[in-house]
């Protein structure tokens, strides 16, 4: 579908509002949430049932706070990984709770399910998601999108994205998922640098027919004309003002407890792989993703300590002094030393001097390496025979090549904002 621009499209059941702020105006860029004029009237008089956590701001409040002050009628409210207002460790689950700001009832979908049922959307008549993103395909609020769109298409609920920039969406970079590795790090064909905004990436899965087979059909249904008297809107997008994929859009708010500045953000997809290895991958220090190693590394190199604090309350390798690397620099500097790639020096050199090689990768309790957390955050086995073969980061990238270049002709179709190339 072709998104014409400075237009106000309602197609009843997939619209998106577009950008009128003039091309020429040096404007700041403004994630969605800002644009309160223009969602606000379709909110008035509804029950409202918003996904969010602690990112969806407008300004310094949260937009909770900004939408029960403009009068919308907020029945409940859904979490992602790390609850409502973002405290919780990663991978920890979080149970259903009452909001203590604002007393509105908290469904936590990173606990024991992971979309709203039949029963939570009762007494909703739309739902509101607004979350940042940082672009990486292990980052799993673009699995939490997915599955709350699949509940709202199945049970026939309008859903509104509220979008935000991609602080790494100006490239595209990484081995495309083989969905044999599927898991809620990584649910879909896409690259672990897909370079889009959760719009975008959530019009691609919807277009791809990459839902349920039910969220499917019901997508299909509602983009057909003769179906549009059916809702007011079905699936609806507020674009950011002034974003194109050639934007630095720096973070106001840290996504996660473990990515607490740009820093983070910009190493993460070249170091999260760690997580599947025996090196800390920073937690418990000042600079997850940026600092990482391991005890048995060479003792001339950076030495750290991982030991508890907020978001880290039990590191790998807590409390033992470890020795590797530190990233930490200028967000210029930083970004030179990317240069829109996945590094993998770093991996390749961490694996080439670990003593004993075949403790480097984390070992499943079942003992099968398929199943290995390396693996599903790489999104194939093929990486980590790779290392072990001692492949170069030359033959590592050209076998990534086929692949990247069919998911990019699939992510221009979806793309709402001018594109980086």
């Amino acid at each position: 579908m072709k998104h014409q621009r400075n237009c106000l499209f309602l197609f009843l059941f997939f619209s998106v509002l577009q950008n009128t702020v003039p091309a020429q105006t040096p404007s700041p860029i403004l994630p969605a949430a800002y644009r309160t004029q223009v969602y606000l009237p379709l909110l008035k008089g509804k029950r409202v049932g918003l996904f969010a956590n602690h990112t969806a701001t407008v300004g310094s409040r949260h937009l909770v706070d900004t939408l029960l002050s403009l009068g919308v009628h907020i029945t409940k409210a859904f979490g992602p990984e790390h609850g409502f207002r973002g405290t919780a460790d990663a991978g920890e689950k979080v149970g259903n709770y009452t909001d203590a700001v604002t007393g509105i009832p908290v469904i936590s979908l990173y606990g024991s399910k992971r979309k709203p049922s039949a029963e939570d959307l009762a007494d909703v008549d739309v739902l509101v998601f607004d979350v940042q993103d940082v672009g990486t395909r292990f980052y799993t609020y673009i699995s939490s999108l997915q599955e709350l769109m699949e509940a709202a298409f199945e049970n026939s609920k309008p859903l509104m994205i509220l979008d935000r920039p991609n602080p790494n969406g100006f490239y595209v970079d990484g081995p495309v998922l083989d969905t044999a590795f599927r898991s809620f790090v990584g649910m879909q064909p896409v690259p672990v640098v897909y370079g889009m905004t959760m719009a975008e990436y959530a019009f691609m899965i919807a277009g791809e027919k990459w839902l349920t087979e039910k969220a499917n059909e019901k997508y299909a249904y509602y983009q057909r004309a003769e179906n549009s008297k059916d809702t007011a809107f079905h699936f609806q997008v507020i674009k950011c003002a002034n974003y194109t994929h050639k934007s630095l859009y720096r973070l106001p708010v840290k996504p996660s407890p473990n990515i607490p500045d740009m820093a983070s953000v910009y190493w993460y997809a070249s170091t999260c792989y760690f997580e599947g290895t025996a090196l800390n991958e920073g937690r418990g220090t000042d600079h997850p993703f940026v600092i990482f190693g391991h005890p048995s590394l060479p003792e001339n190199m950076f030495a750290f300590t991982p030991v508890p604090r907020d978001g880290a309350k039990e590191p790998k390798l807590k409390n033992q002094l470890c020795y590797g690397w530190n990233l930490l620099g200028t967000d210029d500097e930083i970004l030179k030393k990317i240069n829109g790639h996945i590094q993998l020096q770093y991996l390749l050199e961490a694996y080439r001097l670990f003593p004993d090689k075949e403790k480097f990768f984390t070992i499943p309790k079942s003992g099968n390496i398929l199943n290995s957390s390396f693996n599903r955050l790489a999104g194939n086995a093929e990486l980590m025979e790779q290392i072990k073969a001692g492949k170069t980061e030359e033959e590592i990238r050209k076998s990534w090549q086929p692949k990247l270049d069919a998911f990019k002709k699939i992510r221009k179709k979806y793309l709402l904002y001018p594109d980086f190339e």
